[in-house]
């Protein structure tokens, strides 16, 4: 048989073709035959990649696992994520919080008639399921939420959380998704459940350190704009902006895999990715550019901001950063405490700081108090202190019995402050 005669998938006369030996193949054919070729070898890399994940999944090789986490697609699927999420946040058999105790032998949180409301809205965007399956996600998201605030009842609801708990709950199922999310509560986003946002704002003052860092025309063109932009963002691991569950899977990967920071370094590398949007934008329209930055990039490349956010974190650490934005973070800060995921830390050592950090957030807030009243009384303590100087210079005035004329002088003073 003339193999020059043989018939191609999708060959016609008006297709252009090239010649191998004797056999003429289409364009058409070449590409369908390059593009199942790749298709084999994405599917061959992809099986390799999934086999090396389970390999140090079951080795506890955190190393490997955070290369993994922080690489193209990350941690690939669902059933490998159940074995290595509990392995960065070190609650494999229950290791740091033992067995948390049933939600009903505890008494109430004072947050939870909040939870209820958030967990009323939640699972707006994922999973695609029947209503009754819904209703019993929104049930475990109650349950799971509340047995964690009732054993921890220090920690203080905010909203959002549900947003992160969510994503848990659907990645590891409702019994491993317990201690998990205790752990991420009390070591990962402490400081978002203090009784006040204050450490929350001081984490997003480093968004413009890291800017400053690598493009000082763009800080300077956002230097009018408060990055409380960031907060939603931030504050719920991202969770309430990303609205594909394949896509907030992917980012826990990398989130769960490194120290708690990384998260602010994220949203920075997303601003800088804009750089030519935002520069286009007035400087005078401050609402526009608030407006801008506080959406995520559309399309969300998450693998590009993932790798820029990894190398602007190894490229400019936070003890690195201008405008003394890491020395104002406290020291009980998990951005401080958590620096190292591979240091294990107990519940006990977690509750001692959140009440450190708790108390000197009341002692910040008793200096700020007594500062604003200074400041509004300024004209009123001035006057008062000056005429106590003038009482005491007097007073010292008469005993030594000096010349009158400065008696004279301090008079006509005191007459012209106080008429």
């Amino acid at each position: 048989m003339d193999s020059s005669n043989i018939n191609y998938p999708g060959d016609s006369s008006s297709q252009s073709s090239e010649v191998f030996g004797n056999e003429k193949i289409s364009d058409s054919s070449l590409k369908n035959s390059e593009e199942s070729l790749n298709t084999q070898q994405f599917k061959k890399v992809r099986a390799e990649k999934a086999d090396a994940i389970r390999q140090a999944c079951d080795s506890h090789d955190v190393e490997a696992l955070v290369s993994f986490a922080t690489s193209d697609g990350g941690l690939l699927e669902d059933e490998l994520r159940q074995k290595a999420w509990p392995i960065f946040l070190q609650c494999v058999d229950d290791i740091r919080n033992d067995t948390l105790k049933p939600l009903a032998t505890l008494p109430r949180h004072r947050d939870e008639d909040q939870v209820e409301l958030d967990v009323n809205r939640s699972f707006v965007y994922y999973p695609d399921a029947p209503e009754d399956e819904l209703l019993q996600k929104k049930r475990q998201l109650s349950d799971l939420i509340t047995q964690v605030l009732r054993n921890h009842p220090m920690l203080c609801y905010f909203q959002g959380y549900h947003d992160i708990v969510q994503v848990l709950l659907l990645v590891l199922g409702r019994e491993r998704a317990a201690p998990a999310m205790a752990n991420l509560s009390l070591f990962r986003i402490r400081d978002y459940m203090l009784p006040s946002l204050s450490p929350a704002v001081k984490h997003l003052h480093l968004i413009p350190a890291i800017i400053e860092t690598t493009d000082p025309a763009l800080c300077q063109h956002l230097t009018n704009i408060q990055p409380f932009f960031a907060l939603a963002a931030t504050l719920t691991l991202y969770a309430h902006d990303i609205q594909e569950y394949s896509d907030i899977a992917r980012l826990f990967d990398f989130l769960l895999a490194r120290e708690p920071v990384v998260a602010i370094y994220l949203f920075a590398a997303m601003i800088l990715s804009r750089r030519k949007e935002l520069l286009d934008i007035p400087v005078d329209e401050p609402e526009m550019l608030h407006f801008t930055l506080s959406k995520l990039p559309c399309p969300l490349d998450l693998d590009a901001h993932i790798s820029s956010a990894a190398q602007l974190f190894e490229q400019h650490p936070p003890e690195t950063l201008p405008f003394r934005a890491w020395k104002n973070i406290s020291r009980h800060s998990v951005l401080k405490t958590s620096r190292d995921l591979t240091t294990f830390s107990t519940v006990n050592e977690a509750v001692d700081l959140f009440g450190r950090q708790a108390r000197q957030i009341r002692r910040e807030e008793r200096r700020k108090q007594a500062l604003d009243f200074a400041w509004k009384h300024r004209r009123t303590a001035g006057s008062l202190a000056l005429a106590i100087a003038i009482g005491a210079i007097s007073i010292y005035i008469r005993k030594k019995g000096l010349d009158a004329s400065i008696w004279s002088h301090l008079s006509r003073l005191q007459t012209m402050v106080f008429g």
